[in-house]
């Protein structure tokens, strides 16, 4: 029960440490994130496209 015990101070104390992000840090982050991905899907789309088109004139 001890370790327990020592395991949850240990944790507290930990997360005082933290330092968090402003709200204006995490809707930045949030914003590169969604442009990375929406330029990565129309990447893989066009890169799906050509290679069905490539296929249809092979076979």
């Amino acid at each position: 029960m001890n370790k327990v015990l020592t395991f949850f101070k240990e944790s507290y104390a930990e997360l005082k440490k933290v330092v968090w992000p402003s709200r204006q840090e995490v809707v930045s982050s949030t914003w590169v994130v969604i442009i990375s991905i929406t330029i990565f899907a129309i990447v893989l789309g066009l890169v799906d496209f050509l290679l069905i088109l490539g296929m249809d004139l092979i076979f």
